[in-house]
């Protein structure tokens, strides 16, 4: 995997959103609605979970951005 922060979410999400602003241009992003392959991929990093935003930095995943 990559360096650096990665954030798997989709476009007019607000958890996406804030995640995307608390990160800025140091994440890449991937829409995983337009995006078939990036989707199977954030899956496979949060176990099946259907929630964006998926946030990966370093070896940590975290799903979810600043709500439950």
């Amino acid at each position: 995997m990559a360096e650096g922060i990665v954030i798997y979410g989709k476009a007019g999400c607000p958890f996406t959103d804030k995640a995307l602003s608390a990160y800025g241009k140091s994440a890449a992003y991937f829409d995983v609605q337009s995006d078939a392959e990036k989707l199977q991929e954030m899956l496979k990093l949060s176990g099946g979970v259907r929630k964006v935003p998926v946030i990966v930095d370093g070896g940590k995943v975290t799903v979810g951005y600043g709500g439950t």
